[in-house]
């Protein structure tokens, strides 16, 4: 499985009609295989950056840059395969009859021969420990579950990154706490969104804030929550009791 890197350099966006840019300069560079959690307050302008990742919102000014492709119409299909969106609420990503339908679905539109779609679905779903859940359908799934089964969907497009949204809304804490040991074990570039700040630091070694359009801090994890000023200046609180140092 190849990773890839993500590099972004001065992003602006406006949204149409609105008088001020929700990007304002914005450059990260996210190195092959790192997990990097994307912290901020709402409004920050976190999700108008990720959905420029894989071309959901067109370049305005700056440039993107995944792996050796830059961000031009047509590299997008390929920029897309590349990076695998994981959707906050894993409805969004499954509205199949069932999971080998859901997770085969990407594949099969791409052009995988039918003769090959079972073992790419079968694969994916191996490497998230969800293969006893092949033939079920996806809404009377648990939430962990769910999140499990939208992962697959996205891995078996083999993509080189991966970004969450939010991707521990929704779970009890076992559902959580496995969702990190599935992270964790994927070899793939990733960028997770989270206001779940232990959540960062347990699957993160690196994380950025950003605020007003651009990146305000970025440094390992455990640096950036330890700082309370920080964290106060953007709106960010850590669960009451919570100890980083302690960690």
């Amino acid at each position: 499985m190849s990773c890839t890197t993500i590099q972004v350099a001065d992003l602006r966006f406006t949204y149409p009609g609105a008088h001020d840019s929700v990007l304002d300069g914005l450059s990260v560079s996210i190195g092959e295989g790192e997990r990097v959690a994307l912290l901020g307050p709402n409004g920050s302008g976190k999700t108008t950056f990720v959905l420029h990742l894989n071309g959901l919102l067109s370049l305005q000014s700056g440039t993107i840059r995944i792996g050796d492709l830059d961000m031009t119409d047509a590299n997008l299909p390929e920029i897309r395969r590349r990076v695998g969106a994981v959707f906050q609420d894993a409805d969004d990503q499954l509205f199949m009859q069932s999971v080998r339908d859901d997770v085969s679905f990407g594949p099969a539109n791409l052009g995988v021969p039918r003769g090959d779609l079972d073992g790419v679905v079968e694969r994916a779903l191996d490497q998230v420990g969800a293969m006893p859940l092949i033939d079920r359908t996806p809404h009377h799934l648990s939430g962990g579950e769910k999140r499990r089964v939208a992962i697959a969907t996205v891995l078996a497009m083999e993509p080189h990154a991966l970004v969450l949204d939010e991707p521990t809304s929704g779970l009890d804490p076992v559902g959580r706490r496995e969702l990190a040991e599935l992270l964790a074990g994927l070899p793939q570039t990733q960028l997770v969104v989270t206001h779940d700040l232990p959540f960062a630091l347990q699957t993160c070694p690196r994380s950025m804030i950003v605020s007003g359009g651009k990146v305000v801090a970025d440094g390992p994890t455990r640096e950036v929550l330890a700082d309370a000023e920080l964290l106060a200046a953007n709106r960010l609180e850590l669960p009451y009791g919570f100890d980083v140092s302690a960690l």
